[in-house]
């Protein structure tokens, strides 16, 4: 595989990371979580990707939502306040210098088992929360646009693993990502339990036909914050946009694609089954880009006021 959708250029700050773990800030070389961590051992735990912009940590807000209903949703008592996961990814990113320009996941799981068994009550001593904050800028090789390739892994129907968890347990989304290397692609467009177009391995999917913007319905998908901005942002511009199903008829005679994901914002796809994605002009996509951006401008100096 020679592209993935959060490949960044090289910075060397990040041999030498500190990072948060449960209320120590410490190297990159010792942060460490026990083996009986329940997300280590089971994929319990919820997580988000968030970006840094002038000191803000853009859309925090949606962010907390999906984490603390996410966490709601399975009983997994985080133990702190909005305002104190705040803190810790400030103080966290303070410790690497960063005000902007950097990516970070924040990992919250059920905590240190007392016995190597699944039963969440064997999670006796509360919750291990872990902030990686990385120096990232996406890769000038992205703007090229990703290769995908459509896979016979799908995503879960909510009855068995709803989608709509960021959760650790990722093994779906990773056999996807393999079976798209198999064949020779950057990443695994995967489809819904009904056949049509739902989701990539680690983004959200549009398509572009005629001047109309086409997501999925979202019911099997995680439900991305980048997604439900550039849905509200098409609105707002009068760019026509459907929630809607398609087939991979509809992708592959696309004018244009492109995945959505707090990484890399709007990420363009060239092709899909190596078939080619339009001519190469992406007018739509880049107008979706521009007014990305201004949103970001616009929130983070938002934020920046109602923190004053």
């Amino acid at each position: 595989m020679d592209t993935t959708t959060h490949d960044s250029e090289h910075d060397a700050r990040n041999d030498a990371l500190k990072i948060y773990v449960d209320g120590r800030i410490v190297p990159k070389d010792q942060a460490v979580v026990s083996v009986y961590d329940s997300g280590f051992m089971l994929g319990d735990g919820m997580w988000e990707g968030m970006r840094l912009y002038d000191g803000e940590w853009a859309f925090f807000d949606a962010h907390m939502d999906r984490l603390y209903d996410s966490c709601k949703a399975v009983k997994l008592e985080i133990g702190k306040t909005r305002e104190e996961i705040r803190a810790l990814l400030d103080e966290t990113a303070a410790a690497n210098g960063m005000t902007g320009d950097a990516h970070c996941r924040l990992m919250v799981t059920r905590g240190r088992k007392a016995k190597p068994f699944q039963h969440p009550s064997l999670s006796k001593w509360g919750p291990t929360i872990v902030a990686i904050i990385e120096h990232s800028v996406p890769a000038a090789a992205l703007s090229q646009g990703l290769r995908l390739a459509s896979v016979p892994q799908v995503r879960g129907l909510p009855h068995s693993q709803d989608p709509k968890f960021n959760s650790h347990s990722k093994l779906n989304c990773i056999i996807a990502c393999l079976q798209a290397e198999e064949a020779g692609a950057d990443e695994g467009l995967m489809l819904d339990p009904h056949g049509f177009v739902n989701t990539t391995n680690a983004c959200n999917f549009f398509i572009v036909r005629k001047g109309e913007v086409w997501t999925s319905t979202g019911d099997y998908c995680m439900n991305g914050v980048t997604r439900a901005n550039v849905v509200r942002l098409c609105r707002e511009a009068g760019i026509p946009v459907f929630e809607k199903n398609f087939s991979l008829y509809e992708a592959y005679s696309a004018d244009e694609a492109f995945l959505t994901g707090t990484f890399g914002a709007q990420t363009p796809v060239a092709e899909i089954d190596g078939r080619a994605i339009g001519d190469g002009a992406r007018p739509v996509t880049q107008r979706i880009r521009d007014l990305y951006k201004e949103l970001v401008a616009r929130t983070v100096a938002e934020q920046k006021a109602a923190r004053r």
